[in-house]
Protein backbone atom coordinates (compact mmCIF):
# COMPACT_ATOMS: atom_id res chain seq x y z
CA UNK A 1 0.00 0.00 0.00
CA UNK A 2 1.27 3.55 -0.76
CA UNK A 3 2.17 5.74 2.23
CA UNK A 4 -0.77 8.07 1.66
CA UNK A 5 -3.15 5.22 2.47
CA UNK A 6 -1.78 5.08 6.02
CA UNK A 7 -2.35 8.83 6.42
CA UNK A 8 -5.97 8.28 5.36
CA UNK A 9 -6.28 5.45 7.89
CA UNK A 10 -4.83 7.57 10.72
CA UNK A 11 -7.27 10.42 10.00
CA UNK A 12 -10.20 8.00 9.92
CA UNK A 13 -9.06 6.21 13.09
CA UNK A 14 -8.96 9.29 15.32
CA UNK A 15 -12.17 10.73 13.90
CA UNK A 16 -14.08 7.47 14.46
CA UNK A 17 -12.52 7.04 17.92
CA UNK A 18 -13.78 10.50 18.91
CA UNK A 19 -17.29 9.82 17.51
CA UNK A 20 -17.69 6.67 19.61
CA UNK A 21 -16.14 8.04 22.80
CA UNK A 22 -18.47 11.04 22.48
CA UNK A 23 -21.51 8.74 22.17
CA UNK A 24 -20.75 7.19 25.58
CA UNK A 25 -20.13 10.65 27.07
CA UNK A 26 -23.46 11.83 25.61
CA UNK A 27 -25.33 8.84 27.10
CA UNK A 28 -23.75 9.63 30.48
CA UNK A 29 -24.78 13.30 30.08
CA UNK A 30 -28.39 12.28 29.40
CA UNK A 31 -28.38 10.11 32.52
CA UNK A 32 -26.94 12.96 34.60
CA UNK A 33 -29.83 15.10 33.33
CA UNK A 34 -32.22 12.27 34.30
CA UNK A 35 -33.56 12.28 30.75
CA UNK A 36 -36.03 9.50 29.79
CA UNK A 37 -34.37 6.18 28.86
CA UNK A 38 -35.75 6.32 25.32
CA UNK A 39 -33.64 9.43 24.63
CA UNK A 40 -30.51 7.27 24.43
CA UNK A 41 -31.28 5.59 21.06
CA UNK A 42 -32.41 9.03 19.85
CA UNK A 43 -28.74 10.08 20.00
CA UNK A 44 -28.11 7.81 17.02
CA UNK A 45 -31.24 9.14 15.32
CA UNK A 46 -30.11 12.76 15.67
CA UNK A 47 -26.58 11.79 14.58
CA UNK A 48 -27.69 10.07 11.38
CA UNK A 49 -30.50 12.37 10.23
CA UNK A 50 -27.99 14.58 8.36
CA UNK A 51 -26.86 11.56 6.31
CA UNK A 52 -30.40 11.20 4.98
CA UNK A 53 -31.45 14.86 4.77
CA UNK A 54 -28.24 16.02 3.06
CA UNK A 55 -27.49 12.94 0.94
CA UNK A 56 -28.22 14.82 -2.31
CA UNK A 57 -25.63 17.47 -1.46
CA UNK A 58 -22.72 15.85 0.41
CA UNK A 59 -21.78 13.56 -2.49
CA UNK A 60 -21.55 16.48 -4.90
CA UNK A 61 -19.63 18.45 -2.25
CA UNK A 62 -17.14 15.57 -1.83
CA UNK A 63 -16.57 15.36 -5.59
CA UNK A 64 -16.10 19.13 -5.96
CA UNK A 65 -12.67 19.40 -4.29
CA UNK A 66 -9.77 17.24 -3.06
CA UNK A 67 -11.05 14.66 -0.58
CA UNK A 68 -8.50 15.65 2.07
CA UNK A 69 -9.89 19.19 2.15
CA UNK A 70 -13.45 17.84 2.47
CA UNK A 71 -12.34 15.66 5.40
CA UNK A 72 -10.72 18.64 7.14
CA UNK A 73 -13.81 20.85 6.75
CA UNK A 74 -16.08 18.05 7.96
CA UNK A 75 -13.87 17.27 10.95
CA UNK A 76 -14.01 20.96 11.92
CA UNK A 77 -17.82 20.71 12.03
CA UNK A 78 -17.45 17.72 14.38
CA UNK A 79 -15.22 19.79 16.65
CA UNK A 80 -17.91 22.49 16.71
CA UNK A 81 -20.53 19.93 17.80
CA UNK A 82 -18.23 18.57 20.49
CA UNK A 83 -17.63 22.13 21.75
CA UNK A 84 -21.39 22.75 21.89
CA UNK A 85 -21.82 19.76 24.19
CA UNK A 86 -18.97 21.08 26.37
CA UNK A 87 -20.67 24.46 26.91
CA UNK A 88 -23.97 22.85 27.91
CA UNK A 89 -26.02 22.56 24.72
CA UNK A 90 -28.44 19.60 24.94
CA UNK A 91 -26.58 16.36 24.00
CA UNK A 92 -29.15 15.51 21.30
CA UNK A 93 -28.62 18.85 19.53
CA UNK A 94 -24.83 18.82 19.91
CA UNK A 95 -24.55 15.23 18.68
CA UNK A 96 -26.71 16.16 15.68
CA UNK A 97 -24.08 18.76 14.71
CA UNK A 98 -21.38 16.09 15.02
CA UNK A 99 -23.54 13.95 12.73
CA UNK A 100 -23.65 16.80 10.21
CA UNK A 101 -19.84 16.72 10.07
CA UNK A 102 -19.85 12.93 9.81
CA UNK A 103 -22.34 13.03 6.91
CA UNK A 104 -20.01 15.30 4.95
CA UNK A 105 -16.92 13.31 6.02
CA UNK A 106 -18.09 9.88 4.90
CA UNK A 107 -18.23 10.31 1.08
CA UNK A 108 -14.70 11.70 1.19
CA UNK A 109 -13.14 9.06 3.45
CA UNK A 110 -14.50 6.16 1.36
CA UNK A 111 -14.51 7.91 -2.00
CA UNK A 112 -10.80 8.62 -1.80
CA UNK A 113 -10.09 4.86 -1.73
CA UNK A 114 -11.54 4.34 -5.22
CA UNK A 115 -9.63 7.38 -6.50
CA UNK A 116 -6.32 6.54 -4.84
CA UNK A 117 -6.14 2.74 -5.20
CA UNK A 118 -6.64 0.25 -8.09
CA UNK A 119 -9.84 -1.80 -7.81
CA UNK A 120 -7.86 -5.01 -7.15
CA UNK A 121 -6.82 -3.51 -3.78
CA UNK A 122 -10.29 -2.35 -2.74
CA UNK A 123 -11.24 -5.41 -0.65
CA UNK A 124 -7.87 -5.32 1.12
CA UNK A 125 -8.16 -1.55 1.66
CA UNK A 126 -11.71 -1.91 2.98
CA UNK A 127 -10.54 -4.68 5.28
CA UNK A 128 -7.89 -2.36 6.71
CA UNK A 129 -10.23 0.63 6.94
CA UNK A 130 -13.07 -1.38 8.52
CA UNK A 131 -10.66 -3.18 10.85
CA UNK A 132 -9.11 0.09 11.93
CA UNK A 133 -12.52 1.75 12.26
CA UNK A 134 -13.64 -1.11 14.46
CA UNK A 135 -10.44 -0.70 16.45
CA UNK A 136 -11.42 2.94 16.88
CA UNK A 137 -14.89 1.84 18.01
CA UNK A 138 -13.34 -0.53 20.55
CA UNK A 139 -11.00 2.10 21.93
CA UNK A 140 -13.67 4.79 21.67
CA UNK A 141 -16.27 2.98 23.76
CA UNK A 142 -13.62 1.71 26.18
CA UNK A 143 -12.13 5.19 26.62
CA UNK A 144 -15.62 6.67 26.93
CA UNK A 145 -16.48 4.06 29.55
CA UNK A 146 -13.26 4.67 31.47
CA UNK A 147 -13.66 8.45 31.44
CA UNK A 148 -17.12 8.30 33.05
CA UNK A 149 -16.03 5.83 35.75
CA UNK A 150 -16.15 7.68 39.11
CA UNK A 151 -12.62 6.65 40.14
CA UNK A 152 -11.05 7.64 36.81
CA UNK A 153 -13.01 10.88 36.67
CA UNK A 154 -12.01 11.82 40.23
CA UNK A 155 -8.34 11.13 39.48
CA UNK A 156 -8.30 13.18 36.27
CA UNK A 157 -10.31 16.07 37.73
CA UNK A 158 -7.89 16.30 40.66
CA UNK A 159 -5.18 17.61 38.31
CA UNK A 160 -4.70 21.37 38.47
CA UNK A 161 -2.61 23.44 36.09
CA UNK A 162 -0.76 26.36 37.74
CA UNK A 163 -2.21 29.77 36.82
CA UNK A 164 -4.64 28.18 34.33
CA UNK A 165 -8.36 27.73 34.89
CA UNK A 166 -9.36 25.06 32.35
CA UNK A 167 -13.06 25.36 33.11
CA UNK A 168 -13.25 21.56 33.37
CA UNK A 169 -15.11 20.91 36.61
CA UNK A 170 -17.40 17.91 35.95
CA UNK A 171 -17.01 14.37 34.68
CA UNK A 172 -18.91 15.22 31.49
CA UNK A 173 -16.75 18.24 30.72
CA UNK A 174 -13.58 16.25 31.30
CA UNK A 175 -14.73 13.42 29.00
CA UNK A 176 -15.71 15.85 26.24
CA UNK A 177 -12.35 17.65 26.52
CA UNK A 178 -10.55 14.35 25.90
CA UNK A 179 -12.79 13.66 22.88
CA UNK A 180 -11.99 17.09 21.43
CA UNK A 181 -8.28 16.22 21.57
CA UNK A 182 -8.91 13.16 19.36
CA UNK A 183 -10.80 15.29 16.84
CA UNK A 184 -7.80 17.66 16.73
CA UNK A 185 -5.48 14.72 16.01
CA UNK A 186 -7.76 13.68 13.13
CA UNK A 187 -7.63 17.26 11.79
CA UNK A 188 -3.81 17.15 11.89
CA UNK A 189 -3.71 14.03 9.69
CA UNK A 190 -6.38 15.50 7.38
CA UNK A 191 -3.83 18.17 6.47
CA UNK A 192 -1.57 15.50 4.95
CA UNK A 193 -4.13 13.36 3.10
CA UNK A 194 -2.77 13.02 -0.48
CA UNK A 195 -4.38 14.70 -3.46
CA UNK A 196 -5.27 11.89 -5.88
CA UNK A 197 -5.08 14.16 -8.94
CA UNK A 198 -8.60 13.21 -10.04
CA UNK A 199 -10.51 15.96 -11.85
CA UNK A 200 -13.18 17.49 -9.65
CA UNK A 201 -16.63 18.57 -10.74
CA UNK A 202 -17.70 22.15 -10.15
CA UNK A 203 -20.25 22.15 -7.33
CA UNK A 204 -23.69 22.98 -8.74
CA UNK A 205 -25.50 25.64 -6.70
CA UNK A 206 -29.02 24.73 -7.82
CA UNK A 207 -30.47 22.42 -5.12
CA UNK A 208 -33.17 21.15 -7.49
CA UNK A 209 -30.47 19.99 -9.91
CA UNK A 210 -28.54 18.27 -7.10
CA UNK A 211 -31.65 16.47 -5.85
CA UNK A 212 -32.49 15.35 -9.41
CA UNK A 213 -28.91 14.13 -9.92
CA UNK A 214 -28.97 12.26 -6.61
CA UNK A 215 -32.29 10.62 -7.50
CA UNK A 216 -30.78 9.47 -10.81
CA UNK A 217 -27.75 7.97 -9.00
CA UNK A 218 -30.00 6.29 -6.43
CA UNK A 219 -32.09 4.67 -9.18
CA UNK A 220 -28.99 3.66 -11.13
CA UNK A 221 -27.45 1.78 -8.21
CA UNK A 222 -30.66 0.04 -7.16
CA UNK A 223 -31.24 -1.18 -10.73
CA UNK A 224 -27.73 -2.62 -11.09
CA UNK A 225 -27.81 -6.39 -10.48
CA UNK A 226 -24.75 -6.44 -8.24
CA UNK A 227 -25.18 -2.91 -6.90
CA UNK A 228 -28.67 -3.60 -5.52
CA UNK A 229 -27.54 -6.73 -3.66
CA UNK A 230 -24.47 -5.15 -2.08
CA UNK A 231 -26.47 -2.02 -1.25
CA UNK A 232 -29.26 -4.05 0.37
CA UNK A 233 -26.77 -6.03 2.48
CA UNK A 234 -24.80 -3.00 3.71
CA UNK A 235 -28.03 -1.06 4.33
CA UNK A 236 -29.35 -3.82 6.56
CA UNK A 237 -25.99 -4.33 8.25
CA UNK A 238 -25.48 -0.73 9.34
CA UNK A 239 -29.06 -0.34 10.55
CA UNK A 240 -28.74 -3.54 12.56
CA UNK A 241 -25.28 -2.61 13.83
CA UNK A 242 -26.38 0.79 15.13
CA UNK A 243 -29.35 -0.75 16.92
CA UNK A 244 -27.21 -3.54 18.34
CA UNK A 245 -25.04 -0.91 20.09
CA UNK A 246 -27.98 0.08 22.30
CA UNK A 247 -29.35 -3.46 22.60
CA UNK A 248 -25.99 -4.68 23.98
CA UNK A 249 -25.98 -1.91 26.62
CA UNK A 250 -29.54 -2.72 27.74
CA UNK A 251 -29.00 -6.49 27.57
CA UNK A 252 -25.75 -6.21 29.56
CA UNK A 253 -27.55 -4.28 32.29
CA UNK A 254 -30.55 -6.63 32.48
CA UNK A 255 -29.00 -10.07 31.79
CA UNK A 256 -25.48 -9.59 33.18
CA UNK A 257 -26.05 -6.88 35.80
CA UNK A 258 -23.42 -4.51 34.34
CA UNK A 259 -23.45 -0.70 34.58
CA UNK A 260 -23.04 1.74 31.69
CA UNK A 261 -19.25 1.87 31.94
CA UNK A 262 -18.80 -1.93 31.67
CA UNK A 263 -21.67 -2.32 29.20
CA UNK A 264 -20.01 0.15 26.84
CA UNK A 265 -16.82 -1.91 27.05
CA UNK A 266 -18.85 -4.99 26.06
CA UNK A 267 -19.71 -3.14 22.84
CA UNK A 268 -15.98 -3.20 22.24
CA UNK A 269 -16.08 -7.01 22.42
CA UNK A 270 -18.46 -7.06 19.43
CA UNK A 271 -16.12 -4.68 17.65
CA UNK A 272 -13.16 -7.02 18.27
CA UNK A 273 -15.09 -9.73 16.42
CA UNK A 274 -15.87 -7.35 13.54
CA UNK A 275 -12.17 -6.48 13.26
CA UNK A 276 -11.21 -10.18 13.14
CA UNK A 277 -13.87 -10.90 10.51
CA UNK A 278 -12.79 -7.89 8.44
CA UNK A 279 -9.13 -8.96 8.48
CA UNK A 280 -9.95 -12.55 7.50
CA UNK A 281 -12.24 -11.32 4.69
CA UNK A 282 -9.52 -9.02 3.38
CA UNK A 283 -7.13 -11.99 3.31
CA UNK A 284 -9.35 -14.63 1.66
CA UNK A 285 -12.26 -12.96 -0.18
CA UNK A 286 -11.75 -11.34 -3.57
CA UNK A 287 -14.11 -8.84 -5.19
CA UNK A 288 -15.34 -11.55 -7.56
CA UNK A 289 -16.34 -13.81 -4.64
CA UNK A 290 -17.98 -11.07 -2.55
CA UNK A 291 -21.61 -12.21 -2.95
CA UNK A 292 -20.79 -15.71 -1.63
CA UNK A 293 -20.65 -14.41 1.95
CA UNK A 294 -24.37 -13.46 2.14
CA UNK A 295 -25.39 -16.65 4.06
CA UNK A 296 -23.20 -15.50 6.96
CA UNK A 297 -25.62 -12.60 7.46
CA UNK A 298 -28.43 -15.12 7.94
CA UNK A 299 -26.29 -17.00 10.47
CA UNK A 300 -25.49 -13.81 12.38
CA UNK A 301 -29.18 -13.06 13.00
CA UNK A 302 -29.78 -16.62 14.23
CA UNK A 303 -26.81 -16.48 16.62
CA UNK A 304 -28.11 -13.20 18.12
CA UNK A 305 -31.09 -15.22 19.38
CA UNK A 306 -28.73 -17.24 21.59
CA UNK A 307 -28.14 -14.07 23.65
CA UNK A 308 -31.59 -14.70 25.17
CA UNK A 309 -30.17 -17.65 27.09
CA UNK A 310 -26.87 -16.15 28.27
CA UNK A 311 -26.57 -14.81 31.82
CA UNK A 312 -22.83 -15.22 32.46
CA UNK A 313 -20.10 -12.87 31.27
CA UNK A 314 -17.72 -15.70 30.33
CA UNK A 315 -20.33 -16.99 27.85
CA UNK A 316 -21.33 -13.53 26.62
CA UNK A 317 -17.84 -12.50 25.49
CA UNK A 318 -17.18 -15.33 22.96
CA UNK A 319 -20.77 -15.11 21.70
CA UNK A 320 -20.47 -11.38 21.01
CA UNK A 321 -17.09 -11.91 19.35
CA UNK A 322 -18.71 -14.52 17.08
CA UNK A 323 -21.58 -12.15 16.18
CA UNK A 324 -19.06 -9.43 15.38
CA UNK A 325 -16.80 -11.81 13.43
CA UNK A 326 -19.61 -12.94 11.13
CA UNK A 327 -20.64 -9.30 10.63
CA UNK A 328 -17.14 -8.16 9.68
CA UNK A 329 -16.54 -11.11 7.38
CA UNK A 330 -19.63 -10.54 5.26
CA UNK A 331 -19.86 -6.74 5.25
CA UNK A 332 -16.29 -5.92 4.12
CA UNK A 333 -16.49 -7.71 0.72
CA UNK A 334 -20.00 -6.36 0.13
CA UNK A 335 -18.84 -2.84 0.96
CA UNK A 336 -15.93 -3.14 -1.48
CA UNK A 337 -18.23 -4.49 -4.20
CA UNK A 338 -20.65 -1.62 -3.65
CA UNK A 339 -17.86 0.97 -3.88
CA UNK A 340 -16.53 -0.63 -7.06
CA UNK A 341 -19.93 -0.71 -8.77
CA UNK A 342 -20.76 2.82 -7.62
CA UNK A 343 -17.44 4.22 -8.81
CA UNK A 344 -18.01 2.70 -12.27
CA UNK A 345 -21.62 3.88 -12.52
CA UNK A 346 -21.50 7.43 -11.10
CA UNK A 347 -18.24 8.45 -9.39
CA UNK A 348 -16.91 7.92 -5.88
CA UNK A 349 -18.52 10.78 -3.94
CA UNK A 350 -22.01 10.34 -5.43
CA UNK A 351 -21.81 6.58 -4.91
CA UNK A 352 -20.91 6.88 -1.22
CA UNK A 353 -23.63 9.51 -0.73
CA UNK A 354 -26.22 7.06 -2.14
CA UNK A 355 -24.82 4.35 0.12
CA UNK A 356 -24.95 6.65 3.15
CA UNK A 357 -28.53 7.68 2.38
CA UNK A 358 -29.75 4.10 2.34
CA UNK A 359 -27.66 2.88 5.27
CA UNK A 360 -28.57 5.79 7.51
CA UNK A 361 -32.22 5.67 6.55
CA UNK A 362 -32.01 2.08 7.77
CA UNK A 363 -30.38 3.30 11.02
CA UNK A 364 -33.14 5.88 11.50
CA UNK A 365 -35.85 3.27 10.97
CA UNK A 366 -34.29 0.54 13.12
CA UNK A 367 -33.22 2.79 16.01
CA UNK A 368 -36.64 4.45 15.77
CA UNK A 369 -38.31 1.06 16.16
CA UNK A 370 -36.01 0.32 19.12
CA UNK A 371 -36.99 3.69 20.64
CA UNK A 372 -40.66 2.69 20.40
CA UNK A 373 -39.93 -0.71 21.99
CA UNK A 374 -38.15 0.96 24.92
CA UNK A 375 -40.97 3.49 25.28
CA UNK A 376 -43.45 0.58 25.34
CA UNK A 377 -41.28 -0.99 28.09
CA UNK A 378 -40.84 -4.15 26.00
CA UNK A 379 -38.57 -6.79 27.53
CA UNK A 380 -35.03 -6.83 26.13
CA UNK A 381 -35.51 -10.55 25.42
CA UNK A 382 -38.43 -9.79 23.10
CA UNK A 383 -36.32 -7.08 21.48
CA UNK A 384 -33.49 -9.57 20.86
CA UNK A 385 -35.92 -12.11 19.39
CA UNK A 386 -37.51 -9.61 17.01
CA UNK A 387 -34.09 -8.24 16.06
CA UNK A 388 -32.46 -11.61 15.31
CA UNK A 389 -35.38 -13.06 13.34
CA UNK A 390 -35.81 -9.85 11.32
CA UNK A 391 -32.13 -9.71 10.34
CA UNK A 392 -32.05 -13.38 9.31
CA UNK A 393 -35.32 -13.12 7.41
CA UNK A 394 -34.29 -10.03 5.47
CA UNK A 395 -30.87 -11.49 4.65
CA UNK A 396 -32.61 -14.62 3.34
CA UNK A 397 -34.82 -12.50 1.05
CA UNK A 398 -31.74 -10.62 -0.24
CA UNK A 399 -30.04 -13.93 -1.02
CA UNK A 400 -33.13 -15.14 -2.91
CA UNK A 401 -33.12 -11.92 -4.92
CA UNK A 402 -29.48 -12.47 -5.83
CA UNK A 403 -30.16 -16.05 -6.94
CA UNK A 404 -33.06 -14.80 -9.08
CA UNK A 405 -30.77 -12.18 -10.66
CA UNK A 406 -28.22 -14.87 -11.44
CA UNK A 407 -30.88 -17.12 -12.97
CA UNK A 408 -32.14 -14.26 -15.18
CA UNK A 409 -28.60 -13.55 -16.34
CA UNK A 410 -28.00 -17.23 -17.13
CA UNK A 411 -31.27 -17.33 -19.11
CA UNK A 412 -30.17 -14.32 -21.18
CA UNK A 413 -26.78 -15.91 -21.86
CA UNK A 414 -28.48 -19.14 -22.90
CA UNK A 415 -30.78 -17.21 -25.24
CA UNK A 416 -27.80 -15.40 -26.76
CA UNK A 417 -26.07 -18.71 -27.42
CA UNK A 418 -29.11 -20.24 -29.12
CA UNK A 419 -28.77 -20.51 -32.96
CA UNK A 420 -30.79 -17.88 -34.75
CA UNK A 421 -30.49 -15.28 -31.96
Amino acid sequence: MPFGFYIIMAAQFFSALADNALLIAAIAALREMQAPAEYEPLLKTFFTISYVALAAFVGAFADSMPKGRVMLISNTIKIAGCSMMFIGVHPLIAYAVVGLGAAAYSPAKYGILTEYLPHRLLVVANGWIEGLTVGAIILGVVIGGLLIQPTTAYYLLSFDFPLIDTGVDTTGEMAIAFVAFFYLLAAFFNLYVPDTGVDHKVLKKNPVYLIHEFKHCLTLLWRDRLGQISLAVTTLFWGAGATLQFIVIKWSEDALGLGLSKSSMLQGVVAIGVAIGAIVAARYITLRKAVRVIPLGIAMGIIVLVMNFVTELWLAIPLLILVGGLSGFFVVPMNALLQHRGHILMGAGHSIAVQNFNENLSILIMTGLYYLMVKMDLSIYWVLTLFGTSVSGLMYLIRQRHLANQADRDDVRHLDDTPGH
